[in-house]
């Protein structure tokens, strides 16, 4: 078994990728230690394959090349980075070297003197944008609340290669990696790292990507939409059942007609529960069927290994 395989998911990183390879070589020539690049190019749109084809016929030892035939997503490719790594520990980093390739000594460090399953790299000062920034924050801050999690990670991470294997019985379509990690182990530990600013092309992580994230992180890893349609429901009945008593003393004692306004209060009431109810169970019902029909998380188009 190798000491290492760094899983690297690529999506229009042409600019990078060779600086990329250079800088984990150099790294890990360093620590003297064996390993693998694992390069899982996303269904991009510009020359990334043709790169990485070139770099795995000048380094046939030290890469595993691989392409989907569409674009996954960054945790579905990561994923199949996974069922091909020989390493005993697992480092994942992004392919814009946002993340200096270096920062992996201190990740060794960390996980090696505090004995961890999960080594992640914390950013002292996030260079993303300001959307992105927001999102982030919020995805960490919900995990924490509702889903007891460390509410810290990233995509710079190291890991045990048990718990990927672990982790690889998770075979659903969609996969936030944090979240399934922290089921297995509470051996976590995390280290300050840099974070350079982004010097080519543009985020794959556009504002409605993120949106679209959050909202499945949310409906597959929590209960909290059936949460709020419970609690609001009461919530709703409580005032309603309070203003039709209203209605019902003034009718009482003081002969005042109900008439239209008290109607429509009412229907609105009880509609607006009703509809936001049945959108919540829509939600769910989408995401059971896509598990049910059982879509794989990604597919490979072309493998060298």
């Amino acid at each position: 078994m190798l000491d290492f395989s760094v899983i690297v998911p690529v999506y229009n990183s042409e600019e990078t990728l060779v600086e990329l390879f250079n800088r984990l070589s150099v790294v890990f020539n360093e620590l003297g230690s064996t390993y693998e690049i694992i390069f899982v190019e996303d269904g991009g749109v510009d020359h990334s394959w043709e790169i990485i084809t070139k770099l795995k016929n000048d380094f046939p030892k030290q890469i595993v090349a691989i392409k989907l035939n569409k674009n996954f997503g960054q945790h579905n490719a990561t994923m199949c980075g996974f069922t091909f790594a020989k390493g005993e520990r697992i480092i994942t980093i992004d392919d814009d070297l946002q993340n200096p390739p270096e920062e992996i000594k201190k990740l060794v460090k960390t996980y090696e003197e505090n004995n961890s399953d999960i080594t992640y790299g914390i950013y002292t000062n996030k260079q993303h944008d300001f959307a992105r920034n927001v999102m982030s924050k919020s995805v960490k801050k919900s995990s924490k609340v509702f889903m007891k999690g460390t509410g810290k990670g990233s995509s710079f991470r190291i890991i045990n290669h048990k718990i990927i294997r672990r982790l690889l019985e998770h075979n659903i379509t969609f996969i936030f990696i944090d979240e399934v990690l922290q089921w297995y182990t509470n051996r976590i530990s995390f280290v300050a790292v840099e974070h350079k600013k982004r010097q080519f092309s543009k985020s794959g992580y556009s504002s409605r990507k993120l949106f679209m994230l959050a909202s499945d992180l949310t409906y597959y890893y929590t209960n909290i939409p059936l949460k709020l349609m419970v609690y609001g429901g009461m919530i709703i009945s409580f005032f309603s059942f309070l203003l039709a008593l209203k209605f019902i003393v003034q009718k009482l004692f003081y002969d005042v007609p109900l008439g239209y306004t008290s109607v429509i209060v009412a229907v609105l009431f009880s509609t607006s529960i009703i509809v936001f109810s049945l959108g919540v169970i829509g939600g769910y019902l989408s995401r059971i069927q896509l598990v049910q029909n059982k879509k794989p998380q990604f597919h490979i188009e072309k493998l060298l290994d």
